[in-house]
Order: C-alpha cells, then structure tokens, then sequence
C-alpha cells in the first residue's frame, strides 16, 4: 500500500514541476507538457485503484 501512496506522490510532484509558471493557455499550448501531465494524473488514478 504504502509503494502506491509514493507513486502518486512522486506522480503529483511531476505534474506540480510541469505545470509551474504556465497559465492555462500556454499549457494548453505546449503538447508535451499537456500530455506529460494527462499521463501522471491517469497514473494516479491507477495507483488509488489497484490496491483493490
């Protein structure tokens, strides 16, 4: 369980260090960054599903 809550840790802080200093339109503009960030969010989503 704990090996989970570290994943979504370490998840979050990617998407905290991708998205800092963009607004809304320029990280809407930056693909990479945009898809980065889909990806570490969906990756928290596995990790709070897959202790059941």
């Amino acid at each position: 369980m704990f090996f989970y809550i570290d994943d979504m840790i370490e998840f979050s802080e990617n998407v905290i260090s991708y998205c800092t200093g963009l607004d809304q339109a320029a990280f809407e503009k930056k693909g990479l960054t945009y898809d980065a960030t889909v990806r570490n969010l969906e990756l928290i989503g596995e990790a709070t599903s897959a202790h059941t």
